[in-house]
């Protein structure tokens, strides 16, 4: 079943996407050659309890920290670790926050120092189709309306689409129906209403668009070893379009953070 929310329901959200937002501008802040991923969901856990809110992803399904960091070839789900970044690495946070019982989740891809040129490609791409696919996500239209934005604003790259792992709706719980793949047919799914609340969230390969899950049950990696980019917006749908829940100032609300 597809939740839609209340105004109130939204506006808690809305709180947990600040506080999300709040969280990736402390990542931004830190990420350089020599930090370790374990410091920066350190950083994040104490940033979210002070904000009197709970992390998410700690202990969602047994995962065992605050945020997902994944680096370089990892897609998703990375467990935050003790190795230092080095100057050129590509990574990846995922960051939930739960207030009040409402969840708020957004990612985001960083360059660590100076990356290759097809790194900042790989992520200038990764991120304009982020926004190719809210502005695809109109009341009125079914679910693989944004699928299929994202697949034809990358298709013309090369790039591989991550086809296991989707968006999601998200509000009580941290995954809600209905799922939102990035690519597909463009009439398949439910069709959009106002007060929908969605992760949306693709997730792009430099090479093929094949994954794997390593041994530790999480941490998912592209089959040949190239780099992956993962950005993520949670949105609530309106009549005229849609409102970033997952940003820090109002204006910034129907744009870019």
């Amino acid at each position: 079943m597809i939740n839609i929310k209340s105004p109130r329901e939204i506006e808690l959200m809305r709180h947990a996407g600040h506080i999300v937002a709040k969280a990736h501008q402390l990542i931004k802040a830190h990420v350089q050659p020599g930090v370790t991923t374990k410091a920066l969901d350190e950083m994040v856990q104490q940033l979210i309890e002070q904000e009197g809110a709970t992390p998410s992803f700690l202990g969602y399904r047994g995962y065992p920290a605050s945020i997902c960091a994944s680096v370089n070839e990892e897609v998703v789900h990375g467990i935050p670790s003790s190795r230092p970044l080095v100057e050129g690495d590509l990574l990846s946070v995922d960051i939930g926050v739960q207030y009040h019982g409402y969840h708020g989740d957004s990612a985001w891809s960083y360059p660590v120092g100076v990356v290759s040129k097809d790194i900042d490609q790989l992520l200038r791409v990764t991120e304009q189709s982020l926004y190719v696919a809210l502005d695809a996500a109109k009341v009125g239209v079914p679910v693989g309306h944004i699928g299929a934005a994202v697949e034809a604003f990358i298709k013309p790259y090369g790039y591989g689409i991550v086809e296991e792992f989707t968006g999601h709706g998200v509000g009580r719980e941290l995954h809600e129906e209905p799922p939102i793949p990035n690519f597909g047919d463009p009439n398949e799914g439910p069709l959009l209403k106002a007060g929908m609340t969605l992760a949306i969230e693709p997730m792009i390969n430099l090479g093929t668009k094949r994954v794997k899950v390593l041994q530790d049950g999480w941490t998912a990696v592209t089959a040949d070893h190239q780099p992956s980019a993962h950005f993520e917006h949670t949105v609530v749908l309106t009549e005229s379009g849609y409102d970033i829940l997952t940003t820090t100032k109002k204006e910034d609300a129907h744009g870019k953070r």
